[in-house]
């Protein structure tokens, strides 16, 4: 493909931990010319085909001005956070990440975008002991009460994508995907998810790690390089204008089995208490994925042992080595 015929991708989110992953693979492969939105945390420096663009997405003006001459919207900016401000300010990912979906899927109808690409979440699922599929959801399911405002938000914006498909304008992609984990991961205990916020404790703890609450819980675990290849597939190959996809790894861990794993592929010897008067989010969720594996003949490739040992290792370098 020629430099001229290059097509235009907006990345939103650029900054963030998936964004930052997807926008790093994009400007390799170079197939599109980025243009790469930040909002409160500063660009990452300069790459082959990105250009940055600062932009409010819960403003309207701003969205239509980063939308134009774009082709392909992936929409991975959001207000996110860990298990402690999910149970105790759960409002926080309701009404920022409506409002910016909101105006996003509407410009893209108005602009004509080719293929809009949105990141849901599983919370939406009931806790369950066997792989769940994408037809496992039901709207007369009643979500789980901590996870009543993010869930009940991200099932309204798959209707919007739905809604907006019937146009037949704009494909649009939906990603219920699972924990995913990596390089660039929010790695502060304020904000992170239970593998950054692990990998923290086990990396700087001396002698002694606290983990909240029993270890029970399973989560199903993904390298956000498998969600990259996944996001580049279902550019390449969805035909039509709206599909929903999970995309997992397809079994759960235990959050106790995976602070041990951790802990050893670290070479740390650690004691590892429990502190059941933290906040938890009691639930199992894994994913079948099948899916995905048989219309876009994705499936994921990096193993969770391999996924600790390469973040451990770019937590050395990228951590560890700047404090």
């Amino acid at each position: 493909m020629s430099e001229t015929s290059k097509k235009k991708m907006l990345i939103c989110g650029a900054t963030g931990f998936i964004g930052r992953n997807l926008t790093e693979y994009f400007s390799k492969q170079g197939k599109y010319d980025i243009v790469a939105v930040y909002h409160n945390k500063p660009p990452f420096g300069q790459m082959k085909n990105v250009s940055w663009v600062h932009a409010d997405l819960n403003n309207a003006d701003d969205v239509k001005r980063v939308m134009s001459g774009v082709s392909v919207v992936l929409q991975f900016a959001a207000t996110t956070s860990g298990s402690k401000d999910i149970t105790s300010r759960p409002y926080i990912h309701v009404t920022d990440n409506a409002v910016m979906n909101s105006l996003l899927l509407r410009e893209c109808y108005e602009s004509n975008i080719e293929h809009f690409v949105f990141p849901s979440c599983t919370v939406m699922y009931q806790p369950s002991s066997t792989a769940l599929s994408e037809y496992d959801f039901s709207a007369s399911d009643e979500i789980l009460p901590k996870y009543f405002g993010v869930g009940n938000t991200k099932v309204y914006i798959e209707d919007m994508c739905k809604f907006y498909s019937r146009f037949k304008k704009t494909k649009h992609t939906v990603l219920r995907h699972s924990n995913i984990y990596g390089p660039h991961d929010k790695y502060d205990l304020e904000r992170s998810h239970v593998f950054g916020a692990t990998v923290t404790k086990v990396m700087t703890s001396e002698d002694k790690l606290v983990v909240w609450g029993d270890g029970e819980e399973g989560r199903d675990l993904l390298h956000v390089d498998d969600m990259v290849d996944f996001v580049n597939l279902a550019l390449e190959k969805q035909n039509t204008f709206y599909e929903l996809y999970n995309v997992g790894c397809g079994y759960a861990t235990k959050i106790k089995d995976l602070v041990k794993q951790i802990t050893r592929l670290s070479g740390k010897t650690l004691e590892i208490e429990h502190d059941l008067t933290k906040p938890t989010i009691k639930t199992t969720v894994f994913l079948d994925c099948s899916k995905a594996k048989n219309e876009l003949g994705w499936s994921p490739k990096v193993s969770l042992e391999a996924g600790i040992e390469t973040t451990l290792e770019w937590y050395r370098e990228n951590v560890l080595a700047g404090e």
